[in-house]
């Protein structure tokens, strides 16, 4: 799908299921007319999530009023249109009547300010690897630039700070594809504050809650309408249920807004996508490797294959390098590393927690 077609009223106004800049596995079994993005659950499956197109619009009003977006304004599109981040900057750029940029399809960060001063782009939505290469290039933002959302994980303080002196003005945001991009933006008025990565101000048209054990639940009117699991024999549509939808992630809700600390679940994002080390360890399909993801500077987490037998090495190497030339970049497994020993339970179950806590940062 060309990002032109979203700028179209007759977008807007029909009822037929689409996926931008994917293909849909089963388009009879949507019986609503739905937007959808693929992602995947805490158990690695596969799954759609659809959205309908009025909650796609509220959420880009919202947006646009909280950044202060007009129509003689212009969003760049920098981010795929599969992901729900870069379907929501087209969107705004709908809802506002403001001009859409699309930049070249090929990441680069030494040609993007070029780019963004050449097209008069105003406003932005990045992820943290995107900012981390401007940031460790040294690369100035252009003037006319007024905000820069970035989601798909978090902004490390001191990167957020460093970007903002390059005069990048970057916002902290925190989203998530079943709300249909953004459920809580810093204020573009902290832009004249140092950089913090919380906590966030929670868009008017959401409500959010923490449990006792920090488990965040949203609830509001841009909430996804149903998904698509797949069962083995096929897709199935599964409507959602109840108002309150119980995410992944843990945090905590005050009176500046929400502050995110981590994932309930063992899924990581790398890149801006989320990943099941575990699921990705059982395609790879090596009985002596432990997949874990550990801290990366630019992409948030790498995987990372361990072994405990030496000889278990080169045979890793060979399935690792099978398996990543087929398998998307985020998934792909960046290096094989030996250890003296892999922390196990009393019943022989890998500790992956005490295992990636433990891991000698710096190898390769």
């Amino acid at each position: 799908m060309e990002a032109t077609r979203l700028t179209d009223p007759a977008f807007w106004a029909t009822a037929e299921p689409v996926a931008p800049g994917a293909v849909l596995p089963d388009p009879s079994a949507d019986p609503l007319g739905l937007v959808w993005f693929r992602t995947s659950g805490s158990s690695g499956r596969p799954r759609w999530i659809g959205l309908g197109r009025d909650a796609l619009l509220l959420s880009a009003a919202m947006v646009n009023r909280h950044l202060g977006v007009r129509p003689d304004d212009v969003w760049g599109l920098a981010l795929p249109l599969f992901h729900v981040g870069g379907f929501g900057v087209a969107a705004r750029a709908f809802e506002a009547g403001a001009r859409l940029e699309v930049a070249p399809s090929r990441w680069d960060a030494a040609r993007f300010p070029a780019w963004v001063a050449e097209r008069g782009v105003n406003h932005l939505s990045l992820v943290p690897t995107q900012i981390h290469d401007l940031v460790a290039a040294g690369l100035a933002a252009p003037a006319g630039l007024r905000t820069v959302v970035v989601g798909g994980g978090v902004l490390a303080q001191d990167e957020g700070r460093r970007a903002r002196k390059l005069g990048w003005p970057v916002l902290a945001s925190y989203g998530m594809t079943e709300a249909g991009s953004q459920i809580a933006t810093q204020s573009p008025e902290l832009l004249h504050e140092p950089y913090l990565t919380g906590p966030i101000g929670i868009l008017p048209h959401w409500e959010v809650s923490a449990a006792e054990d920090g488990r965040l639940s949203i609830r509001g009117a841009s909430l996804f309408s149903g998904q698509l699991l797949d069962t083995g024999d096929g897709w199935r549509f599964e409507e959602s249920a109840g108002e309150w939808y119980a995410t992944g992630d843990a945090g905590a809700v005050g009176p500046d807004g929400l502050s995110v600390v981590g994932r309930i679940d063992s899924m990581v994002k790398i890149l801006g996508e989320l990943v099941d080390p575990e699921a990705v360890e059982r395609r790879l399909g090596s009985s002596g490797a432990v997949v874990i993801a550990v801290p990366d500077a630019r992409q948030g987490h790498r995987l990372v294959a361990v072994v405990e037998d030496r000889g278990m090495i080169a045979e890793t190497e060979r399935r690792v390098a099978a398996y990543n030339g087929k398998s998307p970049g985020p998934e792909r497994i960046g290096a094989v590393v030996r250890v003296d020993r892999i922390p196990r339970s009393g019943i022989g179950k890998v500790l992956r927690a005490e295992l990636s806590e433990n891991f000698p940062i710096g190898t390769n």
